[in-house]
């Protein structure tokens, strides 16, 4: 009896101690993350391109336009001023791999966040906000989650820059979201169901407050990430208004639905190669961890998440267009391209082939970034004795987005911070 006491005891503890050390980790980074004072900023031109752009002048077909007939065979140089609007829990870590490699194989000016990996999210992004930003200063690429505000986004890059981004079919990403970042939005621990996101989709509205903390993820996360209103209804004008400033500013939305196409249409938008595209899925979760949406919850999942439904339709017909535009045969001879090449270097560079779970991964350094309470998401094992030739690019494809980062020089003190109180949540 006393053994059970003594347990219990511990146990209540050991739960204080946790919760009063989460309590004032979150008031801490809250405090240091807290978004910047922003003072005016002297208006200085920006140059028109700082890069050391790349000397190849490649033939390509053009795909059809207003001015040229499909399949017509033009000159492009290779893009190098890139704008990408990092959206949660769309593959955004994967594409962020692939601008990451080239723009380090290209010697690209990026504009990087200081002391976290984020543009203070979900603050709306602020110059202010770029490590070591100076007014005039030349980026060539950002790619960093950040809360997108266009007129401040626009005085910090060339005005030639390309401006892409990647959406999902939001009852899919709001599951995913759920699961990710449920535990740390305080309005969802008074759900006391074992499936908290069945109870939640049977009335949203009771559980949710449009002021609660981190309440964003957990509704139209898509149109809170592009700086609008999250808590609109789909049938407001301003809804429909935005949707089409979205349009006006990226050249070209993905995919995840689609990625491999996408892609494509990111190479060919950009004047890519087949080799700046190849990649490795990163940040994947363990699929015993997706919970499987029923008909019916997927259809109170787009319901509660109408506005970005509404976004995501929008884009899913433009992007369709884009690919009749690119030719549908041409499009899946370049993805069975595509997944050839990708692969061939799987064989070369991961060990056993494909992504293992977290307590497999052999070498720290390629651990990937872990949601409170769980190591649900997978990561890959490096393949010892890869020849010369493919070795550096093995690992790039392979390293996970926080250690590519400090690798290019980010300063990553407070996401570091949050993953020391991260692990001690997790003892």
């Amino acid at each position: 009896m006393l053994v059970k006491q003594g347990k219990q005891w511990k146990s209540m503890c050991k739960g204080l101690v946790l919760g009063t050390l989460l309590t004032s980790c979150m008031i801490l980074l809250y405090c240091l993350s807290a978004p910047q004072v922003q003072f005016s900023v002297p208006e200085v031109p920006v140059p028109y391109s700082c890069a050391h752009r790349p000397s190849r002048v490649r033939p390509m077909t053009v795909s059809n336009t207003s001015q040229n007939a499909r399949g017509q065979v033009g000159i492009c140089t290779p893009k190098v001023d890139i704008m990408f609007m990092k959206t949660h829990k769309t593959a955004s870590s994967t594409l962020i791999n692939i601008l990451l490699r080239f723009g380090e194989k290209h010697r690209l000016k990026f504009a990087f966040p200081d002391s976290r990996n984020d543009f203070f999210y979900p603050s709306p992004f602020q110059r202010s906000q770029v490590k070591d930003y100076r007014p005039g200063m030349c980026f060539n690429v950002i790619c960093n989650h950040m809360r997108f505000n266009e007129p401040e986004v626009v005085k910090l890059l060339p005005a030639d820059t390309t401006y892409i981004t990647i959406l999902r079919d939001p009852a899919e990403l709001f599951e995913s979201s759920f699961h990710y970042f449920g535990r740390l939005a305080p309005l969802t621990w008074k759900i006391s169901a074992e499936d908290k996101l069945t109870e939640f989709l049977q009335d949203p509205s009771y559980y949710f407050d449009p002021e609660g903390f981190n309440s964003f993820y957990l509704k139209n996360l898509l149109f809170f990430d592009f700086g609008y209103d999250n808590t609109l209804e789909p049938d407001d004008p301003r809804v429909e208004n935005s949707i089409q400033a979205i349009a006006k500013r990226f050249q070209l939305v993905m995919l995840v639905e689609h990625f491999e196409e996408s892609l494509i249409l990111l190479k060919d938008t950009l004047c890519w190669e087949m080799d700046d595209v190849l990649f490795f899925k990163l940040n994947a979760r363990k699929g015993s961890t997706v919970s499987k949406l029923t008909p019916e919850l997927r259809a109170k999942a787009l319901r509660w998440n109408g506005v970005d439904w509404k976004l995501y339709q929008h884009f899913n017909a433009t992007f369709w267009q884009k690919v009749d535009a690119y030719g549908r045969e041409r499009m899946a001879r370049d993805v069975a391209e595509l997944q050839r090449r990708n692969e061939e270097m799987a064989a070369i560079c991961i060990e056993g082939g494909r992504a293992v779970e977290a307590s497999s991964i052999q070498d720290t350094a390629m651990q990937p970034w872990q949601p409170i309470g769980e190591k649900s998401i997978l990561g890959y094992n490096l393949k010892k004795n890869i020849d010369k030739r493919h070795r550096k690019l093995c690992r790039k494809m392979l390293t996970p987005e926080l250690q590519y980062l400090t690798e290019l020089g980010v300063n990553l003190w407070i996401t570091r911070l949050w993953g020391h109180v991260r692990d001690i949540i997790n003892w």
